[in-house]
């Protein structure tokens, strides 16, 4: 019997979050900047950020461990989105570092520095371009014969 905090809501939330991953990671290779990027993983992380807090003032456990689970699939979420921005542009690297740190660190550690580092994607030094680049771009590919 599955009950409304089970395996089967678990499995739904885990193929929901795939899908956001796969529709991030697919939508983030069409042209978008690091800081883009980065403000479209600190959307997530910042609804994680939500997640957990309202997880800390639950008197219910079942209802702060759903929470919590909640949290953690939208900061896993931001992952992919958070290594294209630092793939992009290498001011992000921290920002992935920390998104990553959450498979082995409680997000109540991480919160600080995941609200310093999101703060920094909407300001506008981390708006400014990037500085040039000493590696040249790609060369375009011919698709013709």
């Amino acid at each position: 019997m599955t009950t409304a905090h089970g395996p089967g809501r678990v499995r739904r939330q885990v193929v929901g979050v795939a899908v956001i991953i796969g529709l991030g990671t697919a939508l983030s290779a069409c042209g978008a900047s690091g800081t883009g990027l980065a403000q479209q993983a600190c959307s997530h992380v910042n609804a994680s950020i939500a997640l957990f807090a309202r997880s800390e003032h639950q008197s219910d456990p079942t209802t702060a461990a759903a929470l919590k689970q909640r949290a953690y699939l939208e900061l896993r979420a931001a992952l992919p989105i958070a290594a294209q921005a630092a793939f992009h542009d290498g001011q992000w690297q921290a920002l992935m570092t920390t998104v990553s740190e959450s498979s082995r660190v409680p997000e109540s550690s991480l919160v600080s520095a995941l609200r310093a580092q999101c703060r920094d994607a909407g300001s506008s030094p981390f708006g400014q371009p990037g500085p040039p680049s000493s590696i040249p771009p790609p060369a375009p590919v011919s698709t013709s014969p």
